[in-house]
């Protein structure tokens, strides 16, 4: 077990949601007293601000995880699952609530971890300015901003899942409307900005690996700015632009210290293992911010990382993979897209035949493609038992949300006058040669730089609903569809996307529970 553990900790243990009750209601034990008497000191905002980051794992580990919806959504992957398993994956899929009518609510956790988790980020920086004692104010808005960051990169996730949300930034128990996605994004960019310039300018290493740094809000700012300007065709947002958004990131490659990794592969336990070589570990230098999880054997408040277990190959271990339900399998396309010598194609993506492994669980596969995702494989021993305790709560392995070659990836695609140079520093650590730098040129690499990390998805949907449509149905193979009913055609699945704009559908019990003041998506 790690000994650095976010846990639910006073404040952050005492919020929950009430799914049977009025709309974003909380329910708190003797609320009143608890929040009127906390905060009068630094060691208690640092104690609700632990809540805080433990909204983190409380997101990733309640309804469908981001990073697996990420990459189902996008053309790396199928929904896969089991054969005798509802369909509700493959109608995240397929943008098409006609493939199982019945998951109407298929994110009705995942609203609800999400607002709880911005709770707590809002009661914390609401009361904060009580917690003097005998610290300096300058203690106090470094929690302030890592508050305002988490309430960014929650908020982040939301909108670009569902784009019309409440925009809730102090506890209330009022029942919000939807607000414009511009000004959802114009309070994550306040909120980035805030922690960009209130947190300190140091060296990453000097900082605990999993809490929110100088260099992670400028990282996000810049990811924010180029999905938000692309998807709805801005210039500007919050009073960022191309230019600040550049310089962020341009900050982040001069002065935070982090770096590439020499060898891709060890970036990743289960392909470290596989290649026999050493894992660089959870807080290397390409690590600009990750979310931390510890081996526990609880499903419901447990710090494991649940989601992992997902993606494991179809109930069958194999060394040293551990086997898991089989969701998002891997697109054939994809995997015979990458250039010969890639040294991403091993390190992202198990391949059954290639690998010469000996799987015989195929036909309990849903959508079998014979390549599985690597990067967030648990891991199992040579006798095929799982290295964790638990295999569904138990794996450690830490989500890395931004790396260092995103940032220079973002850096080039922005403009940098070095532009040339990040591109190719990213090339020649795959084992590839230099291509001539370009937009087209930086997006394409992003896709095997990032499969697998639930980014792909976004970077096509921030081309434009046409490309990102015209792409995901072009590079699908449709015809591996399994959703129960009849497959769509490649046109017919591009129509679809674009009829959902690329959203997600509202939970419906969260618009029954707003009296109709929530209105659903188009499409769905």
């Amino acid at each position: 077990m790690k000994t650095y553990k976010l846990l639910t900790l006073a404040l952050g243990a005492m919020i929950s949601f009430n799914s049977c009750s009025d709309f974003l209601t909380t329910e708190m034990t003797d609320a009143k007293k608890n929040i009127e008497s906390y905060y009068k000191t630094p060691n208690e905002a640092l104690t609700a601000l632990t809540g805080c980051y433990n909204g983190l794992n409380l997101v990733s580990n309640n309804g469908v995880a981001f990073p697996v919806a990420s990459e189902v959504f996008s053309d790396n992957c199928f929904g896969g699952t089991g054969a005798t398993d509802g369909p509700g994956y493959q109608m995240i899929d397929e943008f098409n609530k006609v493939v199982s009518p019945s998951d109407i609510s298929m994110y009705k956790d995942s609203w609800k971890a999400y607002y709880q988790a911005v709770y707590r980020c809002n009661v914390l920086i609401d009361h904060i300015d009580g917690a003097k004692g005998d610290s300096s104010i300058t203690v106090l808005n470094q929690y302030k901003a890592e508050a305002k960051f988490l309430r960014a990169y929650f908020y982040f996730d939301m909108v670009r899942l569902w784009g019309n949300i409440p925009l809730v930034i102090t506890p209330t128990l009022d029942n919000v409307p939807q607000a414009a996605p511009a000004d959802v994004y114009a309070q994550i960019m306040s909120d980035l900005r805030y922690a960009a310039d209130t947190l300190k300018a140091v060296p990453y290493n000097t900082v605990p690996n999993g809490r929110a740094t100088k260099w992670a809000a400028e990282s996000l700012l810049a990811r924010v700015y180029l999905f938000y300007t692309g998807y709805y065709n801005q210039t500007t947002i919050g009073g960022e632009t191309a230019s600040t958004a550049l310089a962020a990131v341009e900050d982040v490659i001069k002065n935070s210290g982090h770096n590439l990794v020499s060898d891709f592969n060890t970036l990743w336990p289960a392909a470290s293992t596989a290649k026999k070589v050493s894992y660089a570990g959870e807080a290397n230098a390409e690590v600009v911010f990750t979310i931390k999880n510890s081996s526990t054997d609880d499903w419901s408040n447990g710090t494991g990382n649940h989601w992992l277990v997902m993606e494991g190959i179809r109930g069958q271990s194999i060394y040293p993979y551990q086997y898991g339900w089989g969701a998002c399998t891997v697109d054939p396309k994809l995997y015979n897209s990458f250039s010969s010598g890639d040294s991403r194609q091993f390190a992202s993506i198990i391949a059954i035949a290639e690998e010469g492994l000996d799987f015989t669980n195929a036909k309990d596969q849903k959508e079998f493609t014979g390549y599985y995702l690597k990067k967030y494989s648990a891991l199992c021993d040579k006798n095929g038992k799982s290295i964790a305790t638990n295999f569904q709560t138990g794996p450690s392995q830490d989500y890395c949300v931004i790396r260092y070659s995103d940032v220079l990836l973002m850096a080039a695609e922005l403009g940098s006058p070095k532009a040339q140079n990040y591109l190719d520093k990213v090339r020649s650590r795959a084992g590839l040669a230099s291509v001539t730098v370009s937009k087209a040129a930086v997006l394409d690499e992003r896709r095997f730089e990032f499969v697998g990390e639930g980014i792909r998805y976004w970077d096509l949907l921030r081309q434009g609903l046409q490309t990102a449509a015209t792409t995901i149905s072009s590079n699908t193979t449709v015809s591996l569809f399994e959703n129960g009913g009849v497959k769509p055609t490649a046109t017919q699945f591009k129509d679809q996307i674009i009829a959902t704009k690329g959203l997600q559908q509202i939970p419906d019990e969260q618009i029954t529970l707003s009296n109709g003041i929530l209105k659903q998506n188009e499409g769905w």
